[in-house]
């Protein structure tokens, strides 16, 4: 034990200091850090501040540990900006140890066999994960992008709160709310194996993940009511052998897949370039598509068969059914096309797009660009 007061009342942490007078109490986790760097055993340090004159010194019911390690102390350093302690007598709180685990890269078990070592409580009611992950802080954080409240010991987090803490970690629901579980939080649902391939992508067809998994449709609508999800709004009872190539935007059955557009609904040129690639109608495709839940919007105009300079056409458009189409829309895919402007704005308003009557459009055609 060194004869200076100076290494067991001023320590350094870091950047901070942990400081102590005798007209204070003395923390213990001062107390254990001040006997881990200097080799001390803690009794050893309470002899030594006792004899300093420090009369109040904070120590567990239990008997004090026979060696301290400095990583080990660390875990009793509260969660704050300047230094401080945890306090012995008060059960440690969720947010503490996960915050001291993932400072120490310890798994929430083994910081929690550390602390209770040192005479702390930590009130899990079951065992604790034995893996660290240094994202366990933000699972707890009922508001991942503000400073919010925390989940305690035994609390419940929503199913919207899964999905925020996904979608803020860029992962699958699934991972947090299997974490949440091992942490002691409780979910409005119980997590099963299938939920990771049925939440891997939200735009993926409810068709594709019954046909991985071997579940009906309807089922897989149903739990993802059970996770929190909308009911999609369209659910088939059947599978037709075109439906995952005509949801699909590359059009070969597999992700991308089409996303939902609610406003203005599906593209006319994919249901032209569905048509073509199965050998079916337009107006089949769709009426199929509609029942998949892409429906194309009421002022489209389907013709009766699918045309290479049709799809073309549209490959130039950047306006919806909903948006007029101007002379520099028309001049642009004249341009693109080769087509003439006049030739265009016919074509269009053919298929529904909503052009000015009284513009006279070129019926020369401009040089082909692109």
């Amino acid at each position: 034990m060194p004869n200076s007061a100076e290494p067991l009342t001023r320590i350094r942490i870091g950047r901070d200091v942990s400081w102590i007078e005798p007209a204070r109490r003395v923390p213990y986790g001062h107390v254990l850090y001040a006997a881990a760097t200097s080799g001390s055993a803690p009794a050893a340090v309470v002899a030594r501040l006792t004899e300093l004159g420090f009369a109040d010194i904070q120590l567990p019911a239990t008997p004090l540990p026979p060696t301290v390690d400095p990583d080990d102390a660390l875990l009793l350093k509260a969660d704050t900006y300047n230094v401080s302690w945890l306090e012995v007598g008060t059960p440690v709180p969720l947010r503490h140890l996960l915050t001291a685990a993932g400072r120490q890269g310890q798994s929430p078990a083994e910081a929690a066999r550390r602390l209770t070592a040192f005479g702390w409580t930590v009130p899990a009611t079951q065992p604790l994960p034995e893996t660290p992950d240094t994202r366990d802080i933000v699972l707890i954080r009922t508001d991942p992008r503000g400073d919010g409240e925390w989940l305690e010991w035994g609390g419940e987090a929503s199913s919207e709160h899964v999905r925020k803490v996904a979608r803020t970690l860029r992962c699958n629901p699934h991972t947090v709310a299997t974490r949440l579980l091992a942490l002691g939080i409780r979910l409005p649902y119980t997590p099963e194996p299938e939920d990771e391939r049925i939440l891997q992508d939200p735009c993926e067809p409810l068709l594709a993940l019954a046909q991985d998994t071997g579940r009906r449709p309807a089922d897989i609508a149903s739990r993802l009511v059970e996770l929190g999800h909308s009911r999609p709004s369209a659910v088939p009872d059947t599978r037709e052998p075109d439906d995952l190539r005509i949801l699909s935007e590359e059009l070969d059955g597999r992700a991308p897949w089409l996303e939902r557009n609610n406003v203005v609904g599906v593209r006319l040129r994919h249901v032209l370039r569905a048509a073509l690639a199965t050998g079916r109608s337009p107006a089949d495709i769709a009426k199929r598509l509609d029942a998949l839940g892409h429906w194309l919007h009421e002022n489209a105009k389907l013709p009766a068969v699918a045309d290479v300079a049709d799809i073309r056409l549209l490959e130039t458009v950047d306006r919806s059914f909903l948006d007029g189409v101007h002379l520099e829309h028309a001049l642009r895919s004249a341009s693109l096309t080769g087509r003439s402007p006049a030739d265009v704005a016919s074509r269009l308003t053919a298929l529904g797009y909503r052009l000015p009557d009284e513009v006279d459009y070129p019926e020369v055609c401009g040089a082909l660009r692109g």
